[in-house]
């Protein structure tokens, strides 16, 4: 498993303004500590992926159904002893870049709505300026502020075709599949991902003999 020093947490503790789109405005943080019982752990799991809607779907989505499932992926991160789990679009075209923080007494719940993998890495290669330059590095900027690269990968919708802001994870992580659209995003949807990874014996990018 690739991972480095922890960069630091970003948090923003704010007020959510009323109205506000939830990733695309400083607001909207969630603080569950104290509400989760002592978590089950995953051993070998840190870092969850989950690709799911299209940036339209996103914007779409009103303030308060972002502070609500937002509050349900923490909750049940805590609950599984997840750290960080990154939600990105599968598709569209974002117009802000500025990744939101919501975080739990155990878990960060981190909002990236670029979905073009090619502009992730860019700008990843732009947050790094002239810093050094190594895979160590640039997956940090990539995830940042999580400290390690997704274990698993949860993808809504079809398996026949791969979302275009999967590059760098295609090596590293496991992919699990659901049919589940972005509008019935659910704690279940992570729950049943979370077994099937469980089931897997991990490649890290490698091949069955």
């Amino acid at each position: 498993m690739t991972v480095w020093a922890h960069r630091g947490v970003l948090q923003r503790e704010c007020s959510r303004p009323h109205g506000s789109r939830w990733p695309w405005h400083d607001g909207g943080v969630s603080d569950i500590s104290g509400s989760i019982a002592t978590p089950w752990v995953h051993p070998d799991i840190r870092h969850v992926l989950v690709v799911a809607g299209t940036v339209g779907e996103w914007v779409d989505l009103d303030v308060d159904a972002w502070q609500e499932r937002v509050d349900d992926l923490l909750a049940v991160c805590e609950r599984n002893g997840i750290v960080w789990l990154t939600l990105r679009p599968r598709t569209g075209e974002a117009t802000r870049d500025t990744r939101r923080v919501a975080s739990g007494s155990l878990s960060t719940v981190i909002v990236d709505p670029i979905s073009d993998g090619r502009e992730s890495f860019a700008a990843a290669m732009r947050r790094i300026g002239e810093g050094p330059m190594n895979e160590a590095s640039i997956a940090a900027s990539l995830y940042e502020p999580a400290d390690c690269e997704p274990d698993l990968v949860l993808i809504l919708g079809s398996d026949d075709r791969l979302p275009p802001s999967l590059v760098w994870e295609l090596a590293y992580s496991e992919l699990v599949f659901r049919s589940t659209g972005w509008q019935e995003l659910s704690a279940d949807d992570i729950e049943v991902a979370l077994a099937e990874f469980a089931g897997r014996r991990r490649r890290f990018g490698g091949l069955d003999a």
